[in-house]
Order: structure tokens, then C-alpha cells, then sequence
């Protein structure tokens, strides 16, 4: 069994794949885009993506894209939103998900889309189909074997790593202002709050801050 990283580029040719992918992977008003996870069947791909950008200018160019048949948005803050969209597959997009089919490997969540136009992301099943997979992936698009490893290579959702009391510790940083800019509450509130010493409490947010970090790094 073997995990595989990979980078997906179309090399500036992704809306020839299909317009979404274009879309998401060149356009001046999408400064991140993530594909949280989907939903393929037959002619229908739906995909929820967190992205960080210009919302309305999102809005009025997923509303003019022919594939798409429906689609929503919800702001997650910060200049965030989930956009939930729901398209019809071109013929090059179903050659490209056609691999993804394969039963016995997993395509892992997220997909990440990269400021240069690329993607990232992860899958995992045996090595000779992982390999198959790999080379039936049709032109223009191209991927990049990054890293190869066992299933503990697989980044773990950073919210899964978290302990109860580091959960708790940052959600109360979070809704006290300890990391807000600039910051208008100091470990002594999240202290306060999680009812116990100002040092547990940095504890707990300096070990949570530390594998929060680590997994965006190593998505």
C-alpha cells in the first residue's frame, strides 16, 4: 500500500479541462482555493470549496460558466467562503475523473489550489494501482509525484489532533480576542474561562497552535 503527494497542473490550460478548474486555478480574484470534498456521479460533479477572495466577483463568474447548474455561497469570515457548486463534466474533466474511479484507491481531501496555478493533493491503495492511476490521468494535465510513503504520511484534518482541552483553549482564545489584532484578551482570560492556571492554559495553546500550524504546512 503505498500514499502518494501529488501536484496537478494543466500548465495555464486548466479551463480547456473544464471552466471551474480554470476558474479556481487562474483567476486574479481567487487568492486560495481548497476543494473540501465531492461528489462524482455519471455527467455530475458536486464540490464544496473553502476559498478566500473577492466573493462577488466569484459570484458573477461562477453565474456565467455553462457547466455549472447550480451553485452556493457562504461566508466563513476573514474574507472566506464556502462555495458549494454543482456542473456538468466536459468531456476532457470526465476523461480526467475517469482514474478516480478506480475501487481500490482513495483520493484523500483537500485538493489545494496553489497560486501558480496548481494543485496538490493525495491518494492512497495499492502500489501498482496507484501507478495505474497516475499514467491513465489524460493530457493537458500533468502530475508530480512529491512524496511517496505509508498510510501515516497522510495528513491528518488538524482538528482531529487537537485534545478536548486544546479544542477548548483555542475556540476560547478565539471567541475572547486572544487573536484578534491587536489582541483584546491575554492567556489570563482563556485561563479564566477554561477555569484553570494562566501556564496550563498557554500550554494548551502553544501545543494546539503548534500542530495547527504543522498542518497547514504540510497540506
Amino acid at each position: 500500500m503505498q500514499h502518494v503527494r501529488v501536484t496537478m497542473t494543466a500548465d495555464g490550460r486548466e479551463a480547456e479541462v473544464h471552466p471551474m478548474y480554470g476558474l479556481l486555478a487562474n483567476a486574479p480574484f481567487v487568492e486560495r482555493a481548497t476543494a473540501m470534498n465531492w461528489n462524482f456521479t455519471g455527467d455530475t460533479l458536486g464540490i464544496l470549496h473553502y476559498v478566500e477572495g473577492d466573493v462577488d466577483a466569484f459570484d458573477n463568474a461562477v453565474g456565467a460558466v455553462d457547466p455549472v447548474v447550480a451553485y452556493e455561497l457562504e461566508p466563513a469570515g476573514d474574507g472566506g467562503f464556502y462555495a458549494y457548486i454543482r456542473d456538468e463534466l466536459t468531456e476532457a474533466s470526465r476523461e480526467l475523473f475517469a482514474p478516480l474511479t478506480y475501487a481500490e484507491v482513495v483520493v484523500v481531501p483537500p485538493v489545494v489550489y496553489r497560486a501558480d496555478g496548481s494543485a496538490t493533493l493525495s491518494m492512497f491503495g495499492p502500489s501498482d494501482v496507484v501507478q495505474a492511476m497516475l499514467e491513465a490521468v489524460p493530457s493537458p494535465v500533468e502530475l508530480t509525484v512529491e512524496s511517496v510513503g505509508g498510510l501515516g504520511g497522510i495528513p491528518m484534518l488538524a482538528e482531529t489532533r487537537l485534545s478536548d482541552r486544546q479544542h477548548e483553549a483555542v475556540a476560547a482564545g478565539l471567541a475572547l480576542g486572544y487573536y484578534e489584532v491587536p489582541r483584546t484578551a491575554g492567556q489570563e482570560a482563556v485561563a479564566d474561562a477554561l477555569d484553570c492556571a494562566p501556564s496550563t492554559a498557554a500550554e494548551h495553546l502553544r501545543k494546539a497552535e503548534a500542530k495547527l500550524v504543522r498542518s497547514v504546512l504540510s497540506a
